[in-house]
């Protein structure tokens, strides 16, 4: 399975998209739609390009999600998940309780896992960040197959 434009529009929604790389809220080099891949300051790039690294970077996240979770997602968990793991890596996917929950079928404890995920490290201080918490709650509203967009 693959993710679906639903859950493209989530990353497209919470991510945004510059063209010219600059450092996120924890101070790492970004540049398309939450690209880190080889970023370095200066770098540039066109929508046409940033829409293809999405797609390609996309592929790799839904795989990471695929190869971990040995349950069956439908579509809106998948989303989800991938959502999740693109934004906060999959070495945090691989240790999560989420996973864990989910690999034990345990479906309805996930939400509440997602939504732990809300901090990052800001001038060395580990802080609460409003658009995490954002993007957690649409991430876990989405996983339960809920309307999102509100958020």
């Amino acid at each position: 399975m693959k993710i679906s434009n639903e859950g493209i529009a989530l990353i497209k929604k919470f991510e945004g998209c510059e063209l010219k790389a600059y450092k996120c809220a924890a101070g790492v080099w970004t540049k398309g739609y939450g690209s880190t891949w080889g970023v370095r300051e200066g770098d540039t790039i066109t929508q046409e390009e940033a829409n293809a690294l999405l797609e390609k970077e996309l592929k790799v996240y839904t795989g990471y999600v695929n190869d971990a979770v040995t349950q069956p997602l439908n579509q809106n968990q998948l989303d989800a998940m991938v959502s999740w793991t693109y934004n906060l890596g999959p070495t945090n996917l691989k240790s999560s309780t989420a996973l864990k929950l989910l690999n034990l079928a345990e479906y309805e404890g996930v939400p509440a896992q997602l939504k732990r995920w809300n901090k990052a490290t800001v001038n060395g201080e580990r802080k609460v960040l409003d658009g995490l918490v954002r993007r957690r709650e649409a991430e876990a509203l989405m996983f339960e197959g809920k309307p999102w967009e509100h958020i």
